[in-house]
């Protein structure tokens, strides 16, 4: 897999942010930024110098002409970004400090995009010429409609040899809205999918079988078992992250593939300016590698650069560019003169 157009499939948000480091509502105001985890892929794959379309549903007001404003300005085709009825999500973030963990509240019921079903999109048309397609588990997360059109795009991509990104991104706060199926739900994409994002958490889900996630052998006992079990996979992603608290992370990046496997020492990230899109920058750093025909070794190295990266920006997006992923390989932390 090289080159070619990336397609990315999921609901668009606004986030509403308590500012610095309050409470929400702590004083009456909040910042606003444009997020989702799929359109955070695509962007951060566009900065990457890759060719990144969303496709996804808006309202027709000025909220959903800001959101595919925000996606053309960091050069994502916005053009499959249609409208529908109903809203805009939200979601609500607390940022962390110190020893108090950031905590999200969502408010995303009826949104264009959750009200939408299968057959609104034309996946013939909207995966003609793509190289990757990638989704991620939050669309299947908000409700059974949601669920259905997101198995109905994945099937769509993989009838059209189209490979699969999948990220699990598991939200348990969407799942436990509605009486769902999470792991049936979920087999059914990642059957689909030749990557996958997720660590021994997500695997034991899928399984229905624990794994520990301490060491590489344990690491790698969860990938052999996620191999077996879904015969199209052919990587799986993932960090280790460590909470030292709200300002200081440690962080290691790891890729299982069929035939081996790559590992990255352990980073200190302190100084955090905002964690939330990470994992979104750690699959737009992979998936950069993925595109340009890397090794596993500087593939997980890339990941890791961006996702370290993204903490130091604020916003739910990377924009970092391979020459920064090159100068974070290099140790570069002095200024650029």
């Amino acid at each position: 897999m090289s080159g070619g157009r990336v397609v990315c499939f999921g609901e668009m948000l606004l986030r509403l942010s308590a500012p610095g480091r309050e409470l929400l509502l702590q004083s009456p105001k909040l910042d606003v930024v444009i997020g989702g985890a799929e359109a955070n892929v695509a962007v951060g794959l566009a900065s990457l110098g890759h060719s990144a379309a969303m496709v996804s549903r808006v309202p027709d007001n000025a909220l959903g002409e800001a959101v595919r404003g925000y996606l053309r300005r960091y050069g994502v085709d916005a053009s499959e970004v249609t409208t529908g009825p109903g809203r805009l999500g939200l979601y609500f973030l607390a940022p962390g400090a110190g020893l108090r963990a950031s905590e999200i509240v969502y408010d995303r019921e009826a949104s264009s995009f959750a009200m939408s079903s299968a057959s609104d999109f034309d996946w013939d048309r909207l995966l003609d010429g793509a190289a990757l397609f990638h989704i991620s588990g939050i669309t299947p997360a908000l409700g059974p409609q949601s669920a259905e059109m997101a198995v109905a795009a994945a099937e769509a991509a993989a009838a059209r040899g189209v490979p699969i990104s999948f990220d699990g991104n598991y939200r348990a706060q969407l799942w436990q809205r509605w009486p769902s199926d999470p792991r049936t739900i979920l087999t059914r994409l990642v059957n689909k999918a030749e990557i996958l994002f997720g660590n021994h958490r997500d695997i034991s889900l899928l399984l229905g079988e624990e794994f520990s996630g301490e060491g590489a052998d344990r690491r790698r006992e969860a990938a052999e078992a996620a191999f077996g079990a879904f015969p199209n996979l052919r990587l799986i992603a993932s960090t280790a992250r460590h909470v030292v608290d709200a300002d200081t992370h440690r962080i290691a990046a790891r890729i299982d593939a069929r035939d081996g496997a790559a590992q990255t020492d352990e980073v200190a990230v302190s100084g955090i300016v905002d964690r939330i899109g990470g994992g979104d920058a750690f699959a737009a750093g992979v998936l950069h590698g993925v595109l340009t025909g890397r090794d596993l070794d500087w593939t997980v190295r890339s990941g890791l650069a961006v996702t370290a990266l993204k903490h130091s920006l604020p916003g739910d997006a990377s924009l970092f560019t391979p020459r920064d992923i090159e100068s974070f390989l290099a140790g570069e932390l002095d200024v650029r003169r």
